[in-house]
């Protein structure tokens, strides 16, 4: 598609770090259809919508994902133009597929914080050619940025999710999944934090740990992203041990099969 070519040297550091700041990514009439977007689903959640502050509290953070189909802004930036193309060239793959669109609010005085996560785990997919490009409809100032663990996609290790609610762990055990070090611990390694302006996007790899900070005390009024994740030539769908997140269902795919279906286009 068109839109910018990614220079070589941000495809190199994603592969060494699990992380990338694309600066100018997303032209402004993108943004502002996103923000449409983004109105539009929250004023119609989908069925698998959360709002994760506590009724009563401060502040409100409310998450949705996998609406593409019925929002047509976020089908028109997540499927052609820049943001496809920059996945094409970060993952270095013969091609792209949207897994999904994921939607992030965090409105002012919220004091729920993102814990420290990789996504894989939640995923109903297995695959390492991978990346989900998460863009700001709102200056990101490093208060309130993401956070990352450097090169922690290639650590060869998957992690027990924990819940955002009360970040407890979903499970005591699970094979092939072991429980996060400690916050001490992960501190302890390189950590890339992301501030950004409009415009820019954060592509990071389905395994590389992150983290983000609430906005209680920080005088960010409005923390709103839009992540579109995609997946190249290696994607397969695969299960979990507990539920994975989006909740999909197999629909004649098999685990192990590549992800030949529609809930899946490719993109670029």
């Amino acid at each position: 598609g068109e839109g910018m070519a990614i220079d070589p040297q941000l495809s190199a550091a994603y592969q060494r770090d699990g992380v990338v700041v694309l600066r100018n990514l997303v032209a402004p009439e993108a943004l502002e259809a996103l923000r449409q977007g983004v109105t539009a689903n929250m004023a119609s959640p989908g069925p698998w919508a959360n709002e994760y502050t506590p009724t009563g509290a401060a502040g409100r953070f409310f998450d949705d994902y996998v609406n593409w189909n019925r929002i047509p802004q976020f089908a028109e930036v997540g499927m052609q133009g820049s943001v496809p193309a920059a996945a094409l060239e970060l993952m270095g793959t013969k091609t792209t597929r949207l897994f999904h669109e994921h939607v992030l609010v965090k409105e002012a005085e919220t004091k729920e914080v993102t814990p420290w996560h990789h996504d894989d785990p939640y995923y109903g997919i297995d695959g390492m050619d991978n990346v989900s490009i998460w863009i700001p409809l709102d200056p990101i100032p490093d208060s309130v940025a993401l956070r990352f663990i450097a090169g922690s996609h290639k650590w060869n290790k998957r992690f027990i999710p924990k819940r955002f609610k009360d970040q407890t762990a979903y499970v005591e055990a699970a094979h092939d999944f072991v429980h996060l070090p400690s916050v001490e611990e992960l501190n302890a390694h390189e950590v890339i934090s992301t501030p950004v302006q409009l415009g820019d996007a954060v592509a990071f790899h389905y395994r590389t740990l992150h983290a983000a900070p609430g906005t209680a005390g920080t005088g960010v009024q409005l923390r709103r992203a839009v992540s579109f994740r995609y997946v190249g030539d290696d994607a397969v769908f695969a299960s979990r041990p507990w539920k994975t997140s989006p909740p999909l269902e197999g629909n004649g795919l098999q685990f192990g099969d590549a992800l030949n279906d529609l809930r899946f286009p490719v993109v670029a």
